[in-house]
């Protein structure tokens, strides 16, 4: 069988070999407990705690603010919800494209006395400065916003507009899981500029899933969203997945080394794709903003995205359609409505995102086979209209 070439790496990444060797160990022969005083529960504790060094060099921040999470969903929830149920209830700003994780809970605390304000974004996917600093003059007290978005790619100036948020005394997050291994992070620099916690997630970085972190001020006073043996800190309860956690270390310290020279040869393959794209009479999305280095966010006139990302797939490519489209949910990608894309330009979306594996090769092929494909549905299309 052929594997597909796969161009979704903003969904997941491939577990780099080095980060698979480093964990094979603790899923045989060291198997302990982390809380067990054994030497088994010694060798594991010594491990997390190397991890979490680990990860913690990779972002400047230090070893005691991370707090390790099954997962990106866990942490952005135990920020939001964390919080929120050590304050009085008030207002959350969060921006208009937030992930999921961030939109759904803080519209469940919409439920429960707080007040949900999303603050709009422009034609780029960039939020909007001037809707920011008014939700702001409303005293929120809790911040969202992300670092880079996982559909469009587009990064967002979070000291900026930590630093805008500070006269409202807010705790102030962002999730960086998208922006993890594909950018330099410096959390010492957002936390001096006003950010207090930070999302990241190992499986967005050539790591394990079921392992992420929150980068954690800890002057922010979080209730727990798990409570039991007090494990992190108190703030996550439950025994440690030691063989993912270790793998995270290690995909934190390939990251941090990988960010001085990955990032300009992502660049390079995704200026030949957008050139390819243009080419072809694609419309890209955020083209002219800030992005990350391997994502890129496009549709054609008459073509459902859904469609022609699976025919796509049949042809040995692997991406993603940007609208949540389902005879359940006709709606397209809220990310582009925030952007005020049209919807019937919205559900074309489609998104490919590169990864350290791909080459100018994969690009090339892909655009051809994409221009095969496109052309066959827009005559597909002209058929139907005749």
């Amino acid at each position: 069988m052929i594997h597909p070439v796969y161009l979704d790496h903003n969904a997941t990444t491939p577990l780099d070999p080095a980060v698979l060797a480093a964990m094979l160990p603790w899923l045989e022969s060291q198997f302990g407990n982390a809380s067990s005083r054994h030497e088994y529960g010694r060798q594991a504790r010594q491990a997390i705690d190397e991890a979490r060094q680990k990860v913690a060099v990779a972002v400047n921040a230090h070893p005691t603010e991370v707090v390790f999470t099954s997962g990106g969903s866990e942490a952005n929830n135990l920020f939001l919800k964390g919080a929120a149920a050590s304050l009085k209830p008030g207002l959350i700003a969060v921006s208009a494209i937030e992930h999921p994780c961030i939109l759904k809970p803080a519209a469940q605390l919409a439920t429960q006395g707080w007040q949900l304000r999303q603050v709009a974004v422009n034609g780029g996917g960039e939020v909007n400065f001037e809707d920011f600093i008014e939700a702001m003059l409303a005293k929120p007290k809790l911040v969202s916003v992300m670092s880079a978005n996982n559909e469009t790619g587009v990064v967002q100036d979070v000291s900026a507009l930590a630093s805008a948020a500070r006269t409202c005394g807010c705790w102030f997050h962002t999730d960086a899981a998208q922006a993890f291994g594909k950018l330099g992070i410096d959390f010492r620099a957002l936390n001096a500029a006003g950010v207090h916690a930070m999302t990241l997630s190992a499986h967005k970085a050539y790591g394990p899933k079921g392992a992420a972190a929150l980068v954690l001020d800890k002057r922010v006073e979080l209730q727990p969203l798990i409570a039991g043996g007090g494990h992190e800190r108190g703030l996550r309860s439950g025994t440690e997945n030691v063989p993912a956690i270790v793998g995270f270390g290690v995909a934190a310290e390939l990251a941090a080394q990988r960010v001085a020279e990955l990032p300009d040869r992502l660049r390079l393959l995704l200026c030949k794709l957008e050139n390819g794209l243009v080419a072809l009479g694609a419309t890209i999305f955020a083209v002219n903003s800030k992005k990350l280095p391997n994502t890129s966010y496009f549709s054609f006139p008459n073509i459902d995205g859904e469609t022609l990302v699976g025919k796509l797939d049949r042809e040995g490519f692997a991406v993603a359609s940007g609208a949540a489209c389902s005879s359940a949910n006709p709606e397209p990608s809220h990310v582009l409505r925030a952007m005020g894309v049209a919807p019937d330009i919205a559900r074309g979306a489609v998104r490919v995102s590169l990864g350290a594996s791909n080459t100018e090769a994969e690009i090339e092929q892909f655009i051809y086979a994409l221009q095969v494909t496109v052309g066959r549905l827009q005559g597909l299309t002209a058929v139907v209209a005749n």
